[in-house]
């Protein structure tokens, strides 16, 4: 390969006289081999040094039980292409260690002369610059040829390696695929990567599965023990099941931490460990419980000090983990950040995340819809006014959002419909950290931090001139992307649990149910799964549902109604198309469905929670056709 010549020439040079040409290499292996260098390991290495003996490496593979576990069949899947391919695969540990090899015989005979064998340690810090070390040290899926490689034992051999990660985020493992120069493949990283997501998705599976299980178990125990107070905790100690005593004293009780939970005045006076009837291993606990009026005194000191608080759910979807992974970086930082997402997707509930798990969590969180504010009452709402400021202003002024979020976060939602003349003063307050209410004189210093959201393309805006391009990087700082529900299927058993539990819905979850939620598009997202339930919550009242009927009336356009049931008319029906209403008007529409869903659909209640006359929203249910 002609860029090997040119990378030998260029690694030559580094080891022995310790530069390097920025722009001969990749970024991350130009970081790698200054590790390295760093930690002195030792270039001219020409095999691993350092391998398991064969009881250290059942302990290593019991270790890593479940990740074997749940690989092995994939890899076994595609071992026989492999095979053909010149290729090998491994799989490895977080710590490093070769736990399974396999692949063609005469490629497994080459690597055992350079100790590429069960057992060894292929760290970064054990043979330099390599796929497997790397990704372990990065976190990210990584491709190495060559002499792009730190030690000259991998100089012959080109390595694609991606990292199994579980719904945490955290690294489970790392698969490689491997093979001598001659037989690379531009493939391989799109192979090693498929096969990795694969695996990842069937741990979520599985984790999933084995939380349907403790939940069955906390229903036999609710059975055996209708009078103990007791929760039932998975492997991450959160509560996924708890004792109608402790739901009825804390609703919010599942989907918290243990260690949260036991801040709420109880104790525990037993645990009892809950084994999986499959594999018979530990999936989960029951804790049973006695009030303590100490609180405090028992927090277990095996729980961590830091934990990343989210309130909604969090599913085992790689989009939206890689979304909740972003947040913990950006979180502890000053750093402004920009959510972009569909409607309906959770933009709110990411930005509240950032402000609870930052510094500022003990300060205000204060939200605005900047699409539902009249241009003409922007400025106010936003910085407020003095005392006589103008015609009909309140005696003692007004506070501001800014203001009234000083010394925590302001979450300006919809920030692509602010006016332009409203940007200029935006800009100001980014730059100064100062505003000025209208009709004063003198200017409040702000200590906040600035979270925007918009559902529409902000660069667009920016193109089209509707949008300041100078606002536009002072607010896209940290740009966070909040992914559709179409592009998270898999979660929709786990968002099914938390909204019923959240809601006290007593909704029969059947495999029916699911399958059929799952082939929807959802337009709507998370919001409109959670209008769905509430509506098969109403209808359940009234008997036993035919899911496929009530259900197919949503897939359905146009939906049609029937005698036996109640279903949604097509917008359209009553007068208007969707695709007519300006930006505003659509905001407006799903402010009033959320207020009606809050109200229990109460109108009186509803435009009281709007703020406008009942009149003007009757007008408005008949013109948006609700």
């Amino acid at each position: 390969m002609l860029s090997t010549s040119c990378y030998l020439r260029t690694w030559e040079r580094f080891v022995s006289e310790g530069v390097l040409d920025s722009n001969r290499l990749n970024k991350r292996i130009m970081e790698s081999w200054h590790r390295c260098k760093k930690d002195q390991v030792n270039p001219y290495l020409n095999k691993g040094k350092h391998i398991l003996t064969n009881e250290l490496l059942d302990i290593q593979r019991e270790k890593n039980s479940f990740l074997l576990e749940v690989a092995s069949p994939q890899l076994s899947r595609m071992n026989q292409s492999i095979k053909e391919s010149g290729m090998m695969a491994l799989l490895v540990d977080p710590d490093g260690y070769v736990l399974s090899l396999s692949g063609n015989e005469k490629i497994l005979e080459e690597a055992g002369k350079i100790n590429f064998v069960e057992g060894v340690c292929w760290t970064e810090g054990e043979v330099g610059t390599n796929a497997i070390g790397t990704a372990l040290k990065t976190g990210e899926a990584v491709m190495i040829q060559g002499t792009e490689h730190y030690s000259i034992a991998s100089h012959k051999w080109s390595c694609s390696a991606m990292p199994i990660l579980n719904e945490d985020g955290k690294i489970l493992g790392v698969l490689d695929i491997s093979c001598p120069v001659e037989y690379f493949h531009p493939s391989m990283l799109g192979m090693v990567a498929n096969l990795a997501y694969t695996i990842e998705q069937e741990m979520g599976v599985r984790s999933y599965k084995k939380e349907l299980a403790l939940t069955q178990h906390s229903i036999e125990l609710a059975e055996t023990y209708p009078d103990l107070p007791f929760i039932v905790c998975n492997h991450k100690e959160m509560i996924i099941s708890a004792s109608k005593q402790i739901r009825k004293k804390i609703p919010q009780s599942i989907g918290m931490a243990l260690a949260e939970f036991l801040n709420h005045g109880y104790q525990i006076k037993k645990e009892n460990p809950l084994l999986s009837k499959e594999d018979n291993r530990v999936s989960g606990k029951c804790l049973f419980l006695s009030e303590n009026h100490e609180p405090n005194r028992l927090f277990p000191a095996s729980m961590p000090s830091e934990r990343f608080d989210f309130k909604g759910e969090r599913g085992i979807s790689e989009s939206f983990h890689n979304t909740l992974h972003k947040v913990k970086l950006v979180a502890p930082t000053e750093a402004n950040v920009y959510i972009s997402g569909e409607t309906g997707v959770g933009k709110e509930l990411i930005a509240m995340a950032i402000h609870e798990n930052g510094f500022r969590k003990k300060g205000p969180f204060v939200t605005i819809n900047c699409g539902a504010i009249p241009k003409d009452l922007m400025e106010s709402e936003l910085f407020g006014y003095v005392d006589g400021a103008f015609t009909g202003a309140k005696r003692q002024g007004h506070k501001g959002k800014f203001e009234q979020a000083n010394g925590g976060t302001i979450f300006l939602d919809e920030i692509g419909e602010i006016p332009l003349a409203m940007q200029v003063a935006l800009l100001r307050v980014l730059q100064e950290r100062r505003i000025v209410p209208i009709g004063g004189t003198k200017s409040i210093s702000l200590d906040i931090r600035i979270i925007t959201a918009t559902h529409r393309n902000l660069e667009e805006l920016v193109n089209s001139g509707s949008f300041r391009k100078d606002l536009y990087y002072r607010l896209n700082v940290y740009p966070i992307h909040v992914p559709p529900l179409r592009e998270r299927i898999e979660d929709i058993p786990y968002l099914v649990n938390y909204l019923c539990s959240k809601n006290n819905w007593n909704i029969p979850v059947t495999e029916e149910l699911l399958n059929r939620l799952k082939d929807y598009n959802w337009p709507g997202n998370i919001r409109e799964l959670q209008n769905v339930l509430q509506r098969l919550t109403i209808l359940l009242a009234e008997g036993p549902l035919d899911y496929v009927k009530v259900l197919n009336s949503m897939h359905s356009q146009p939906v049609t109604r029937h005698d036996d049931f109640p279903t949604w008319e097509e917008p359209g029906k009553k007068g208007f198309k969707e695709n007519e209403l300006t930006i505003r008007e659509k905001i407006q529409r799903d402010l009033m469905i959320e207020a009606l869903q809050k109200s229990r659909g109460n109108v009186t209640a509803a435009a009281k929670l709007m703020d406008i006359p009942r009149s003007t929203f009757y007008k408005r249910l008949h013109r948006y056709g609700i």
